[in-house]
């Protein structure tokens, strides 16, 4: 497990939306965009109904992310945070953690997900082996 710079955790915090990378069972990728935020040194996400996403990281663990950020670096690049790592799937707790990321996504009183008695879902864990881009996290 790598650790995760200061500057990575504010970028995997902020309202900038993850491009989840999984490995479908032929190896071709298979790309999702995703609501993430921190546990810990773990990265999560969450999903009501068991996604295409859920499936190929149940078969393969391999996974990697990247968020934009609102920043331009010194000589002018939209820096970036790419995070490679292993993932696991556990089973219930989405609608909780959805609720958590709406804060940050959508506004502080909204309700989400919008409907009574969503289903448990399930959550993404993702720990970082290595942090890439272009950002003060680069190595």
């Amino acid at each position: 497990m790598a650790n995760l710079p200061d500057s990575a955790r504010a970028v995997l915090e902020s309202p900038g939306l993850a491009h989840l990378v999984t490995l479908e069972p032929d190896g071709r990728p298979q790309v999702s965009i995703v609501w993430v935020g921190l546990d810990g040194d773990e990265i999560v996400a969450a999903h009501l109904p068991e996604h295409r996403k859920v499936r190929n990281i149940r078969q393969d663990p391999r996974v990697a992310l990247s968020i934009e950020t609102d920043s331009r670096n010194e000589i002018g690049l939209q820096e970036y945070l790419v995070v490679y790592g292993q993932a696991r799937i556990t089973e219930g707790g989405a609608p909780e953690l959805l609720q958590r990321l709406a804060r940050t996504y959508i506004g502080p009183d909204v309700k989400f997900p919008p409907m009574d008695n969503p289903p448990p879902g399930f959550i993404t864990h993702v720990t970082v082996e290595r942090v890439a881009g272009v950002g003060p996290w680069a190595g």
